[in-house]
């Protein structure tokens, strides 16, 4: 399995062709409005528009971690936009880990399929990078601000 053969929905529920996105890095982060990270979305927002030619930075709406998302998606976008100002794409809300796993993070999470290395997602904003030829690169907990030099080394290259 490839990552851009994953089928995702946009959080306006429109289908996301992550081929369109061959070529350049993918930041995906499991995001949520009423965690202590939630803060980090003005420096993804910064991280996007910073390399934008070369990084898509994906925010993936997940409710696991302390029921810290609760919103549907109309109210995740105007959150977003009102607070944090994003413009970066974000999906529609999925389960990141357990049974009702989406097929993105099996992918993400498990070296059987990405062929690097298998991790779990342990909180809100755990971040996952993606090279422009679609295989993983890392992934960074929660803790590792986006601007970091440890993801932000590989968007120079």
């Amino acid at each position: 399995m490839n990552i851009y053969d994953i089928e995702i929905n946009s959080l306006q529920n429109k289908p996301i062709q992550l081929s369109t996105f061959k070529g350049k890095y993918i930041l995906f982060v499991n995001v949520a409005s009423k965690c202590g990270f939630t803060p980090q979305y003005k420096e993804l927002e910064t991280l996007s528009e910073t390399y934008k030619e070369n990084l898509v930075v994906i925010g993936v709406p997940c409710n696991q971690f302390g029921k810290q998302e609760p919103g549907n998606s109309d109210e995740i976008q105007e959150f977003c936009e009102v607070n944090y100002g994003v413009s970066f794409l974000m999906t529609e809300k999925i389960s990141v880990k357990g049974e009702e796993q989406h097929p993105l993070y099996q992918w993400l999470t498990n070296r059987k399929l990405n062929n690097k290395k298998s991790s779990s997602v342990k909180w809100n904003f755990q971040k996952y990078l993606v090279s422009k030829d679609g295989l993983l690169i890392d992934y960074y907990f929660s803790i590792t601000k986006p601007l970091s030099s440890k993801i932000t080394k590989h968007l120079t290259q």
